[in-house]
């Protein structure tokens, strides 16, 4: 494999280029071996990047017994179907991921490949993905349910023929989960993870993952970092002092994080994170009874008393 910019490729041709003239007395003759090269990798969208195949699937007599057997169909066909594998794959990308319409889709394949594909035929195909995709999918969540892995939950609008639905999303660094939901409440939550989880939940501050009940619950720094923020323009006696602090461990975190992912050194990460738990325990008793009524409100939880350290303190 070579590395391309930060992407990993490999190369598929090579080209050397010659000089055809001297720059300074205009001769063609040259040395056969160069005094110098440079090597530069491009990734390039070639000429025809969709190419039509036609299969001959021969049935042939075997000499031995006089059985008629017929060649398999390539894998990378699905026989009946006028699109391969992989472009019908590509297309489900474009659709789902990408969210291009299917008008859009029809102009790339004829860009790509002068094609013409009919709209009727691209929602098929789309059917066709969901169809093979869904036992994977179905085994997937079934899996999550079982084996409750830690998991970043998050959900947001999602307009289907003008009604407002949502569309949830369970995901770490293995996998990604959709779930289409009428609402955004813990019912949707319930239906996925079941009526408890003993996984570290990560979420944002939405009241819905609240009161769960789940092993652990990771709060989104960010959103906790942006409620700081609020608290910092408080005019309580110790308001700012108490979204300073906050403010600085939290970057404090977001630095730590960034280093182990460029360092991948477990040990070192792991020895600041225990310190950092005394930390953030600390000041929460510190500044646990100087937090004044503005600055629990707020805060991005509703049961202030029951979570102590799922608040701003």
């Amino acid at each position: 494999m070579e590395k391309l910019g930060k992407v990993k490729a490999c190369v598929d041709r090579c080209v050397v280029l010659r000089p055809e003239e001297c720059s300074l007395c205009q001769s063609e003759i040259f040395d056969i071996e160069p005094v110098k090269v440079e090597t530069q990798q491009v990734a390039q969208l070639v000429e025809q990047p969709i190419e039509i195949v036609e299969y001959y699937r021969q049935h042939c007599q075997c000499r031995k017994c006089g059985a008629v057997t017929p060649a398999s169909w390539s894998n990378e066909i699905i026989p009946g179907q006028d699109l391969g594998v992989k472009l019908q794959a590509f297309l489900g990308w474009l659709g789902n991921y990408g969210h291009l319409p299917y008008e859009k889709q029809q102009e790339l394949l004829w860009e790509l490949g002068k094609i013409e594909i009919g709209v009727g035929t691209l929602v098929t195909t789309n059917q066709r993905v969901e169809t093979a995709i869904n036992p994977s999918v179905e085994e997937l969540s079934e899996w999550v349910k079982t084996t409750q892995p830690n998991i970043h939950v998050d959900e947001t609008p999602w307009p289907v023929k003008g009604v407002k639905e949502w569309l949830w999303v369970f995901t770490n660094p293995d996998f990604c989960l959709f779930h289409a939901g009428d609402t955004r409440s813990r019912n949707e939550l319930i239906a996925v993870l079941g009526s408890e989880y003993s996984g570290v939940l990560s979420s944002d501050d939405l009241s819905v993952y609240n009161g769960y009940a789940v092993s652990a619950q990771q709060k989104c720094l960010a959103h906790l970092r942006r409620h700081f923020k609020r608290l910092l323009k408080l005019p309580g006696k110790h308001d700012r002092a108490i979204a300073q602090t906050f403010l600085n461990l939290i970057d404090e975190a977001f630095k730590h994080y960034q280093d182990w992912q460029l360092t991948r050194n477990e040990l070192t990460y792991r020895i600041w994170v225990e310190e950092f738990k005394t930390q953030i325990e600390e000041k929460l008793k510190q500044y646990w009874n100087q937090a004044g009524a503005r600055s629990w409100k707020i805060t991005p939880f509703e049961d202030k008393k029951k979570h102590h350290s799922g608040g701003i303190f």
